[in-house]
């Protein structure tokens, strides 16, 4: 048996892997084997045999530097030479108090409350956001409102504000759902519309739901410019302006949920600083990107005003939410490593260079007559397939795998997320394998009536 098979043989046995029909890993009919990684260097993934794959989707849109990046493996090993973990509750030290200046001095919202990951931002959010209202002596504002399609995290208290069908129809016992409105998805155009047009629409939606429910709603929970689990959604950014204004308006909080689009995804550090759209939230959600993809952390910021709302000698009118590892040393100081970088290089103006550069490496992709909605916003890409196929995303994932690139589909959605450092040669080779994935997944299946059909889970 190869050291790969045994890998797989020992995982099977012993590990139950995030968001996977675990059966479809171990059958006999076309199974789809798990990929043993050994090590991961740049943009590839390597496994016990010599063989790599190109890692064209960030590891779950984590990895800004690609992978083992001197400056953050050497600011982690640093970091364990003195202090590896120490409770928050009752203690500080140097690595969170610094990451939170910064963070603070980079989006003008201070004091982070921190969490392990995307999931316990949004839980972190949301429980702030109603707690604020009941220290304000408004408790009936305990209610959300989020976006059609939107994806916040698969906890209980985050898939009340998550629109996937998928989730919601096997937990829904579980789960107080919040309202859903609209979304801007700029792919619901109507003939002669425009993504503006379509935000407008989606605004209006929300105008006339908060004009009859703004006294009962905390918060509207948005991710901005990208819907990402929906199917890579794109809207137009002064859907952002009209989110602030109808936040303001019906005095309800605002959070942005940029645990997958911030750190210079859409083009600028964080998505609601894009120049169309400049609003400050009244929380900003952040995971993913910001330890660089090496280890979990999440972070919550917020404002003044929501700060001081909690300011009192009562025990129960302090936030009450705590895990043992929040604001983990070495954590927070990967995440300054990855801040270092970002300014360091200048990664975000470059990106809009290698955006460019992708982009047309992309080109006959996008010209494939199968492509539908061929979209991009910074180093985020994404083209609907016509495909009646309802496992047409584990079949192209498969065939790209054959290809040597890690793709993984959302519905019908073929999308491409690299790490920011990815070379001339390697995202053509990207693109070389993506096109000849599409290709061979179409090719078993009939031409004819074919539809393309948004959305779905990013699952196996």
């Amino acid at each position: 048996m190869s050291l790969n098979d045994e890998w797989r043989r020992r995982s099977l046995a012993a590990v139950w892997h995030p968001c996977t029909q675990m059966k479809l890993h171990a059958r006999d009919e076309r199974p789809q084997p798990l990929i043993p990684v050994a090590r991961a260097q740049g943009v590839w993934l390597h496994d016990h045999e010599g063989a790599r794959v190109l890692d064209g989707i960030s590891s779950w849109w984590v990895n800004l530097f690609g992978h083992g990046h001197p400056a953050i493996r050497e600011a982690l090993v640093d970091q364990l030479h003195t202090l590896d973990h120490v409770m928050l509750a009752g203690f500080t030290h140097a690595p969170v108090v610094e990451l939170s200046e910064r963070l603070a001095a980079l989006t003008g919202l201070g004091h982070a409350f921190y969490g392990s990951d995307g999931a316990s931002a949004t839980e972190i959010a949301l429980k702030m956001s109603a707690h604020f209202w009941r220290n304000a002596g408004r408790p009936a504002k305990s209610r959300f409102v989020g976006i059609a399609g939107g994806y916040h995290g698969e906890t209980v208290g985050a898939l009340a504000v998550t629109d996937i069908a998928l989730f919601r129809e096997a937990y829904a016992p579980l789960v107080r759902l919040a309202a859903t409105v609209d979304s801007p998805d700029a792919r619901q155009a109507a003939p002669g519309e425009t993504p503006a047009d379509v935000a407008e629409r989606a605004a209006a939606a929300l105008d006339a739901w908060l004009t009859e429910h703004a006294h009962e709603t905390a918060a509207v929970i948005a991710e901005p410019l990208v819907q990402c689990a929906a199917g890579m959604a794109m809207h137009d950014p002064r859907y952002l302006q009209r989110l602030r204004a109808l936040c303001d308006r019906h005095a309800v909080h605002l959070v942005l949920d940029e645990i997958a689009v911030g750190f210079g995804r859409t083009g600028t550090l964080f998505a609601h600083q894009h120049p169309q759209a400049a609003i400050r939230p009244d929380f900003l959600c952040l995971s993913k990107g910001l330890t660089g993809g090496t280890l979990p952390l999440s972070a919550v910021l917020t404002t003044d005003a929501v700060y001081e709302a909690f300011w009192d000698d009562e025990v129960a009118r302090g936030f009450l939410h705590s895990h043992s590892y929040t604001g983990n040393p070495l954590a927070c100081r990967a995440a300054l490593a990855t801040l270092d970088l970002i300014e360091q290089t200048g990664i975000v103006e470059a990106n809009r260079t290698t955006a460019d550069r992708l982009w047309a490496q992309f080109a006959p992709l996008t010209a494939h007559p199968a492509v539908r909605h061929p979209r991009r916003q910074g180093m985020i890409f994404a083209w609907d397939v016509a495909s009646r196929a309802p496992d047409f995303s584990r079949r192209f994932a498969s065939h790209a795998l054959a290809q040597g690139v890690l793709l993984r589909p959302i519905g019908h959605t073929v999308y491409a997320m690299p790490p920011y450092v990815i070379s001339e040669d390697e995202g053509a080779f990207l693109a070389a394998g993506a096109l000849a994935a599409l290709q061979a997944t179409l090719a078993e299946e009939p031409a004819e009536g074919r539809a393309v059909a948004m959305g779905g889970v990013d699952g196996v």
